[in-house]
C-alpha cells in the first residue's frame, strides 16, 4: 500500500470508528462494534472497512446492515476530512479474525484441560522408570 493509501485509511478509519460511537445512533448498530482495518484501492476510489462485532451471528449481521444504511451519513463525514477530489466509496465487511482467535484459545484451553484430566486419572508417571543419564540403579 502506498503512502497515500496508508494516510487515506487511517483517517477512514478514524472518522468511521469516531461515527460509529458518537454519531450514529442506529439501534442494528451493536455498541460494541470496532474497526479492525481498512483497505484502499489503488485509484482511492474504494475503502472496504473490516469490521468486528462481538455477539451472535445476528447481530453481526443486523450491525452490517446498520452500517450499510448509514453509508450516505459515513460518506457526508468523511467527505469533509479528507482533502482528495473523490471520496472512497464505502464497503463493508465483518472481520471474523478476532472470533477465530477465541475459538482457536478455547480450543488449546479444551485440550490442555484434556491432557490435564488425562493425567491425573493415571497417577503412574509414564516416564518415572527412565533414569536420567548419569544415575545408576
Amino acid at each position: 500500500m502506498s503512502r497515500r493509501q496508508e494516510k487515506v485509511a487511517s483517517i477512514v478509519r478514524r472518522v468511521v470508528g469516531e461515527a460509529i460511537t458518537q454519531q450514529l445512533h442506529d439501534p442494528r448498530i451493536s455498541p460494541m462494534t470496532s474497526i479492525t482495518r481498512v483497505e484502499i484501492t489503488g485509484d482511492l476510489q474504494f475503502a472496504t472497512v473490516w469490521v468486528s462485532v462481538m455477539g451472535s451471528e445476528g447481530e453481526q449481521r443486523t450491525t452490517i446492515a446498520g452500517l450499510e444504511h448509514a453509508q450516505g451519513r459515513l460518506q457526508s463525514l468523511l467527505s469533509r476530512a479528507l482533502a482528495i477530489r473523490q471520496c472512497p466509496a464505502l464497503r463493508f465487511k465483518l472481520d471474523e479474525s478476532i472470533k477465530k482467535g477465541f475459538d482457536t484459545l478455547r480450543l488449546i484451553d479444551q485440550a490442555m484441560a484434556e491432557l490435564d484430566q488425562r493425567q491425573s486419572d493415571d497417577p503412574q508417571d509414564p516416564h518415572s522408570d527412565l533414569q536420567s543419564p548419569g544415575e545408576s540403579a
